[in-house]
């Protein structure tokens, strides 16, 4: 058995992975040119349907908004209603206790 003691570190073995990992990508992209055309294509292909999923999602996002947008135009529009009709009774009420109360002169 022997007692040597090793003197990387975790972060060192990980880095290590890494670079070697970046390394043989670029050493197959390199070297197999249909590869590299392959991967240009799925890449393009990848952004032309991430667009498309964007301007979906955008436009949904529109609808709702505009449509959530409309019901609350539309809840502005019957509390106005409401508060409308409650002051002009207030008013009425009042002037009908007005004219029922002798003015103290």
């Amino acid at each position: 058995m022997s007692n040597c003691k090793s003197s990387f570190s975790g972060h060192t073995v990980v880095l290590s992975l890494l670079v070697g990992a970046i390394a043989g990508a670029a050493a197959v992209l390199l070297l197999a040119p249909k590869a590299r055309r392959e991967s240009a294509e799925r890449i393009r292909g990848f952004s032309h349907d991430l667009r498309e999923r964007a301007s979906d999602t955008m436009d949904t996002v529109k609808e709702k908004i505009s449509s959530t947008v409309a019901r609350g135009q539309d809840f502005l529009d019957e509390k106005r209603s409401v508060i409308s009709s409650a002051v002009e009774a207030g008013k009425e009420a009042y002037g009908r206790r007005k004219a029922q109360v002798p003015s103290g002169e």
